[in-house]
Parts: C-alpha cells; structure tokens; sequence
C-alpha cells in the first residue's frame, strides 16, 4: 500500500465534498491515507470555498 499523492487527495477531498466519491476511492482513502491529511484537506477546501462565495457575491453585489 502506497501514501496517496497530493493531486489525489485533492481529488478525493473534492469529489467527496460535491457527493460524486465512489465506494471504491471512499475505502482505498479509508485504508491508504490517514485521518489528519484528509482533516486539513478538508478544512482548506472549506475555508476556500466559503471565501470564494464571499468575493462572488460581493461582486455581484458590490
């Protein structure tokens, strides 16, 4: 068994948070990676999506 790569925890994180994640990926992330690298992911993509609608509707409301 192999560390996931960058690019594809990315993936995962994002397929994940748009609710497209297989139950293959779902498990090969569950018994390759660890909970703290999928954790941080996770937090980034949040704190990245928020502040991104955050500028978008300021945009377009400003």
């Amino acid at each position: 068994m192999s560390k996931p790569t960058i690019i594809e925890i990315i993936k995962s994180v994002v397929s994940a948070a748009i609710g497209v994640q297989s139950d293959k990926n779902r498990k090969k992330d569950f018994e390759e990676g660890t909970i703290s690298t999928y954790l941080i992911a996770g937090l980034i993509f949040t704190v990245l999506f928020v502040v991104s609608l955050i500028f978008l509707v300021s945009t377009i409301l400003g």
